[in-house]
């Protein structure tokens, strides 16, 4: 996660902790905010073969009232979750595996 927030940052992003779960056992969903009430929300997933992904859970782009009741659903569910937020107008997610 930190090595994530870096890369945002040299890109000329901004990446924010804004929930902090457990370190060892937390996983991770990612906020991508276009600064113009758009956010992707991207939730780390295992795929068939057992390799890191990020999902889609609600199906693309939506507002922010959307995704923000959409993780605080998951934080009642998974009280170790860590919710890292970047902020770029492009809408990029600096992510190396495959989104689906």
């Amino acid at each position: 996660m930190r090595a994530l927030i870096r890369r945002v940052q040299v890109e000329g992003a901004s990446a924010f902790v804004v929930r902090s779960g457990a370190e060892e056992a937390g996983s991770l969903i990612l906020k991508v905010a276009k600064l113009d009430g758009t956010v992707l929300v991207l939730n780390q997933v295992r795929n068939a073969k057992g390799e890191l992904a990020w999902s889609q859970p609600l199906g693309g782009w939506s507002d922010e009232a959307r995704a923000a009741q959409w993780c605080d659903k998951q934080v009642k569910f998974d009280p170790d979750l860590w919710i890292v937020e970047i902020e770029d107008r492009q809408g990029r997610a600096f992510v190396d595996e495959p989104i689906v």
